[in-house]
């Protein structure tokens, strides 16, 4: 640890380069050690906290544990998919004490969170996404996800329902499998309503894009699809742009029906108090 990582975790990122149902699988969950032993808890976001989207989601999450006695949590937003979290979560460990660490975003497991389970093997680490296999991974890492396909489900029944053009819009970040069964569950959902609906897919590449959000969102109406949904971290630009054209909204994440009350149908939600209170 140099001199550079002990000024605090917020001038170190100033400076740096780049400046539900439950699905488990970890050794053991452990929030309730941690409140055993007086302990800090870290969250890492790659976005910001009120995006309406990913970040919003977890940030909630971690809220409910700032009441829970002998618990004390440090959090950390913009932290990008490189190095950067590296940093983020060795100033955790180093300048709050934190005794277990969630990296929520997706790039953060490898080789990020791994690198820091080797550093660290007496801290514990919990990633969101589902990738932790223990005939592979340290001991003191972890996974966690939620079955949220079948959220996604439910939205392509209502989307169904609703659709009169036959015509669905998604927009995507990346063909990751956790999008890829969104997008499936979306429009097998739709067609449990009528098989002849359509979904079309664009991917922007990035977990968060406004630009080419906006640009994907206006391609699919362009191209008849009156609902719209999406993956990507903050749907905020996706909904507020296909309202402002008319088209119906399907949410993800979070709640965004204050930002299209009259066009937006239903979301698939989570709800990661749940895990967190573990």
């Amino acid at each position: 640890m140099t001199g550079k990582f002990m000024l605090s975790r917020r001038d170190l990122l100033k400076t740096s380069a780049a400046g539900a149902a439950l699905g488990l699988a970890s050794a053991a969950f452990p929030i309730r050690a941690a409140r055993a032993a007086a302990a800090t808890v870290g969250f890492i976001y790659v976005g910001p906290k009120d995006d309406y989207g990913y970040n919003q989601a977890h940030a909630e999450g971690a809220a409910a544990l700032k009441g829970v006695e002998g618990i004390s949590i440090v959090e950390e937003e913009n932290v990008p998919e490189t190095v950067d979290v590296q940093k983020t979560m060795e100033s955790m460990i180093n300048l709050d004490g934190a005794s277990l660490i969630f990296p929520t975003s997706f790039g953060y497991f490898d080789p990020h969170m791994l690198a820091m389970c080797a550093k660290f093997p007496d801290v514990q680490f919990r990633h969101c996404g589902g990738m932790w296999n223990k005939d592979k991974h340290p001991m003191n890492a972890g996974s966690y996800f939620g079955y949220i396909g079948m959220g996604q489900y439910l939205n392509g029944v209502v989307a169904g329902h609703t659709s009169k053009s036959k015509k669905l819009g998604f927009v995507a970040a990346k063909p990751i499998p956790q999008v890829l069964l969104n997008i499936n569950s979306f429009l097998l959902g739709a067609r449990s309503v009528d098989p002849a609906i359509t979904c079309q897919v664009i991917f922007t590449g990035e977990w968060s894009l406004a630009v080419k959000e906006a640009e994907a969102t206006n391609a699919l109406i362009d191209q008849g699809a009156d609902v719209v949904t999406c993956h990507v971290d903050s749907p905020k630009v996706v909904v507020e742009t296909a309202a402002g054209r008319g088209a119906f909204i399907c949410g993800y994440h979070a709640n965004q029906s204050p930002l299209a009350p009259d066009k937006y149908l239903t979301g698939a939600e989570w709800n990661w108090a749940k895990v967190y209170k573990m």
